[in-house]
C-alpha cells in the first residue's frame, strides 16, 4: 500500500503597497450633519494566502494588521492629529491591542467568467483584544496568468462587538455610529 501525495498548495503573499484597505466611520447625532465621516486606511499589513495547486480547494487566508498604521484621510490637519490621537489612544488602545488578526476557516469560490470568482471568506477577527467568530466578507477574486490575486469587497462590523468604546463630542451631540465598514482591493503575489 502506498500514501497518496499530498496535494501540491500555491502560496500568495499579500502586497500592501499595492493594496489599499480602509475603514469608513459614520457621524451621527444632533450636529452629524456638520461633523465628518472619518476614512481610515491601513497603511501597513501582512499575510499570506494558499489553495490546492490548479483549484481554489482548501483555501485558507491570514491577514495581520498593524493598530498603529491607521491614519484618516480625509479632514483638515488639526482634526486629523486629534482623530487619530482619539483613535489610537482611546478607541482601539493600540498600546495594548497593537494587532488586528483575521484568520479564515471557511473560503468558497463560484466562477463569474474568465480568471473571476465571487468569494465569501468566513473567518475570525481579533480586534481590541476579542475575538468574534464566523465574520462573513464577500468581494471577487482575480486570478491573472502572471502569479497574481487580486481581491475586492467589503464587511461591516459593529465596534461594540470588540468592547470598543463608541467616541463622542461636543457634549454628545456629535457621534461616532457603531456599525464601520471595511473596504479591500488586496494584491497577492505568489511565493514560488
Amino acid at each position: 500500500m502506498t500514501a497518496e501525495a499530498a496535494p501540491e498548495r500555491e502560496r500568495y503573499r499579500l502586497d500592501s503597497t499595492a493594496s489599499t484597505l480602509t475603514v469608513q466611520a459614520f457621524a451621527e447625532g444632533l450636529f452629524s450633519a456638520f461633523g465628518h465621516d472619518p476614512l481610515f486606511r491601513v497603511n501597513e499589513f501582512s499575510g499570506e494566502a494558499e489553495f490546492v495547486s490548479g483549484t481554489f480547494a482548501d483555501a485558507g487566508l491570514r491577514l495581520v494588521i498593524n493598530a498603529n498604521s491607521l491614519s484618516v484621510t480625509n479632514v483638515k490637519e488639526k482634526d486629523r492629529q486629534e482623530i487619530e490621537r482619539t483613535m489610537h489612544a482611546e478607541v482601539l488602545e493600540t498600546s495594548r491591542y497593537p494587532e488586528i488578526v483575521f484568520e479564515s476557516h471557511n473560503i468558497s469560490l463560484s466562477c463569474i467568467g474568465e480568471g473571476r470568482y465571487r468569494v465569501r471568506v468566513i473567518g475570525d477577527l481579533t480586534l481590541h483584544g476579542v475575538t468574534q467568530k464566523n465574520l462573513w466578507v464577500n468581494g471577487e477574486v482575480i486570478a491573472s496568468g502572471s502569479g497574481e490575486l487580486r481581491a475586492k469587497g467589503q464587511c461591516a462590523i459593529k465596534q461594540t462587538d470588540y468592547r470598543i468604546k463608541l467616541v463622542s463630542v461636543a457634549g454628545g451631540t456629535l457621534k461616532v455610529k457603531n456599525e464601520v465598514k471595511c473596504s479591500f482591493d488586496i494584491v497577492a503575489r505568489s511565493v514560488r
